[in-house]
């Protein structure tokens, strides 16, 4: 059983066979369906339902000569709204089975983002026509989270925002150039994180973590697509699954800069969100590649 379907509203499916009647409908009532050919010859199928707004399960596999679609594997899903990332994002195949992980060097956070490709179909065709690598894109990502809490805000006025925006553009500006090479560039940076651990540091001994630490987003675990993530609440949606009756909350936050909606179940999530507030958790990153209306 997927980790992530008690994201979606499925918290009490336990048994195999409940799973499998699940499955079936999905691709006998697809909302969408999605064909493509791959470099080997196989055609590759994708067929996706929502069972809530924007949150939904996709079946996967292959369909023979004869039209018979055989089951590979399937996720759930969050469709994601807005743009994340403007950056250039790169593709790799999962090795046991067809679906792909996108990575992507977003200089705000200072860490390659690695995350589930959501629309692995577009990238095939892109793939199977050779029009790869594909410029001009941008990157939505949404998240998954079964285990989450609401923190309260850090209280900051006007001139601690306006510094703080200030600083944050010199950083992504030292980032870039430190990508390029720029070694002026990378010691200033070694120093900045070299003074803040310092400071941190001394802080923390009469202070507590969560009032010194505005936001972060790193990697958790051994899963290269799951982040322990902290971010601020920008909008606050409840849906409901349409077959289980389950709430599930929709959360769009900026974390680090980057902003991105999480799907986590009532019933998962500790305190009550608001906007303003934060949200602290571990996350399934997933991402849909925006690739241009002419590719």
């Amino acid at each position: 059983m997927h980790k992530f379907m008690r994201a979606i509203g499925f918290s009490a499916l336990e048994s195999r066979r409940k799973l499998q009647e699940l499955l079936t409908d999905v691709v006998l009532n697809a909302d969408k369906r999605n064909i493509a050919k791959n470099e080997d010859n196989i055609l590759v199928g994708e067929f996706c339902k929502n069972f809530a707004d924007n949150l939904g399960i996709a079946v996967c596999g292959e369909i023979d000569e004869e039209q018979r679609f055989t089951y590979e594997y399937y996720y759930p899903y969050l469709e994601g709204s807005g743009i994340t990332s403007y950056e250039d994002v790169s593709v790799e195949r999962h090795a046991e089975k067809e679906s792909y992980a996108g990575v992507c060097d977003d200089m705000k956070v200072g860490i390659s983002l690695i995350f589930y490709l959501k629309n692995k179909i577009p990238y095939i065709r892109a793939q199977e026509a050779d029009k790869l690598p594909v410029r001009g894109t941008s990157l939505t990502l949404s998240a998954l989270s079964v285990n989450g809490m609401i923190l309260l805000p850090i209280k900051k006025d006007e001139e601690q925002l306006q510094r703080e925006k200030k600083a944050s553009a010199a950083r992504s500006s030292l980032m870039a150039a430190a990508r390029k090479g720029d070694e002026d560039a990378i010691e200033t940076l070694t120093l900045e994180d070299m003074d803040m651990y310092t400071t941190i540091s001394r802080k923390i001994q009469k202070e507590d973590i969560f009032s010194l630490v505005d936001t972060y987003f790193m990697p958790y675990g051994v899963e290269c697509d799951q982040y322990s993530v902290l971010g601020e609440i920008l909008e606050i949606r409840m849906t409901t699954n349409k077959m289980t009756g389950e709430k599930i909350y929709i959360l769009k936050i900026c974390s680090n800069e980057l902003t991105f909606d999480v799907s986590i179940n009532i019933i998962d999530l500790y305190g009550e969100p608001q906007v303003g507030r934060r949200f602290k958790g571990v996350v399934w990153l997933q991402g849909n590649i925006n690739f241009p209306e002419n590719t």
